[in-house]
């Protein structure tokens, strides 16, 4: 796995969107992993409140203003360094923009920078992209007041567009009745497109992918989450189809606001902006030909937290392991030592072992080895049970969800022999069942092996195939007894299994016959 890095001071990261404001408190860790230490969030509403001049209303200043006071309460009582505060689409329109920025310096100390609409999509690229394991295509950020679509390859940014295509500002112009006609979202559809087609986005080439972020987009998947009984609360990495995003759309469409607010998943203040979004996400998905959207939990504020550190987004298995050490160095009772002994000898085994599982799997079980000990913190005889919860609840990045499937069902597995794939459906299924028991007898057997061998010693195992048989030899292992992990090592594998302890005395332990 790789290696840590000091940790930075905390920074503060306000941004201030035309639907909403939010302020997280952000730590530098391990690879420019960002560990998030504070937030809050705010409905703000500017973009709706623009005059006929293109001022916005006073109240709405004022609204802003007391968020940004307690953004900055939240700040200073987190202890930063340093605060960076931004502005989008509202406020980059506003006439009287210019003047509520220079009150909010005069009076509260903070500086606010108005992101162009090229500088928002930059950032939100960065943002959206980095915490994924996807390598091209297209990434988009649909916020209150506009749309940010940003093309990349190679995870290194092309080009990037913003269009007046907000979730808010479609909703207020096009959807008036309640619920929306069939006309008015027929006219949305067509503003959408026409304004996509001036835009000039080509559509999805081979090997590339859909990216989105912003907050229209993650409540509509948080909606289909919690109707379909997904097994991973948190939605970065989550894949929403295009059926299923135009289901959830059409069936809020065709509610009352009254009735909408009541979804499970869905924020009280977007419900009358969501369909308005999912409109023109799914437009924008027919205009790609993206049959599906990974779902970013990250954007704007992420790519500005990250940006003081690099430009530059590493490769997604790098992102991955930076992200297991961060999560690991949370946790006293983690031990590297252990773990990269841990880690050596589930390699040794996967590279002796026949039949080894796909290598996705063999990425998660050198992951589980690594993360094991993390568990022993909370509870050392459920610690299989506290990891494996853990990793399907935590700030992960760089995975897929069946990545995190796949790694907390391992985890699980190896503690318990009687867990099915099917708790982690529809991610894992069926077909994943004799790969997923190989590799947990593996991460077991490897970790009784570690727990017998005296810190410090060479991490040194080689398993050689006879017939019927694997024969383990593992010269700093003062000793051993296997007790069950026999019996599954021959069910997975269909080979008795012998351990040569240190000082050559073998120890024979076998499953039952057959």
């Amino acid at each position: 796995m790789g290696r840590g890095s000091p940790t930075r001071e905390p920074v503060a990261v306000i941004d201030i969107g035309s639907n909403s404001g939010r302020v997280i408190v952000y730590r530098h860790e391990t690879g420019g992993h960002l560990r998030i230490l504070a937030g809050s969030r705010a409905p703000l509403r500017l973009v709706r409140e623009l005059d006929a001049s293109g001022a916005i209303e006073p109240e709405a200043l004022e609204r802003a203003f007391e968020a940004l006071k307690d953004f900055r309460a939240i700040a200073r009582g987190s202890g930063v360094s340093r605060t960076l505060a931004v502005g989008t689409s509202a406020l980059r329109d506003a006439s009287n923009g210019a003047a509520f920025i220079r009150r909010v310096q005069g009076e509260l100390g903070i500086k606010i920078r108005i992101l162009s609409g090229v500088e928002e999509a930059r950032y939100g690229f960065l943002g959206a992209v980095g915490g994924l394991p996807v390598h091209s295509g297209v990434q988009f950020d649909l916020g209150g007041g506009s749309l940010q679509v940003a093309r990349f390859h190679g995870r290194r940014l092309l080009g990037a567009t913003s269009v007046p295509l907000g979730a808010l500002r479609v909703s207020d112009e096009f959807l008036k009745s309640d619920p929306p006609t069939a006309g008015e979202v027929r006219r949305l559809r067509d503003r959408a497109r026409t304004v996509l087609g001036e835009a000039g986005l080509a559509p999805l080439g081979a090997g590339e992918g859909l990216v989105g972020t912003g907050g229209t987009l993650r409540n509509l998947a948080r909606i289909e989450q919690r109707a379909s009984g997904y097994p991973i609360g948190r939605l970065h990495g989550f894949t929403l189809s295009r059926r299923r995003l135009g289901d959830v759309t059409t069936r809020l469409l065709k509610q009352r606001l009254r009735k909408r607010a009541r979804t499970p998943g869905l924020n009280q203040d977007r419900r009358d902006s969501v369909v308005g979004g999912g409109l023109v996400v799914d437009t924008l998905m027919d205009v790609l030909g993206a049959g599906e959207v990974l779902v970013s939990g990250q954007g704007v504020r992420e790519g500005l937290a990250l940006s003081l550190a690099s430009d530059a987004l590493g490769a997604p298995e790098a992102v991955r392991r930076d992200s297991l050490d961060a999560l690991a160095a949370r946790f006293a009772g983690w031990s590297a030592e252990r773990a990269r002994r841990r880690e050596a000898a589930v390699v040794a085994l996967h590279e002796a072992l026949e039949r080894w599982p796909s290598p996705e799997l063999a990425e998660a079980v050198r992951q589980a080895a690594w993360i094991l000990d993390i568990g022993r913190t909370i509870d050392f005889f459920d610690r299989h049970e506290h990891v494996a919860d853990l990793v399907l609840e935590t700030d992960l990045a760089g995975f897929t969800h069946r990545q995190v499937a796949l790694l907390s069902a391992v985890l699980r597995w190896a503690g318990d022999e009687d867990v099915r794939p099917r708790s982690y459906a529809p991610l894992l299924g069926r077909a994943d069942r004799a790969g997923l028991e190989r590799a947990a007898v593996v991460l077991a057997l490897a970790d009784e092996i570690t727990e017998r061998c005296p810190p410090g010693s060479p991490a040194r195992l080689t398993c050689r195939l006879r017939a019927g048989e694997a024969v383990l030899t593992v010269p700093a292992l003062e000793s051993w007894r296997g007790r069950r992990l026999p019996e599954r090592f021959e069910r997975a594998f269909e080979r008795r299994l012998r351990v040569v302890a240190g000082g050559g005395k073998q120890r024979l332990r076998r499953g039952p016959k057959r």
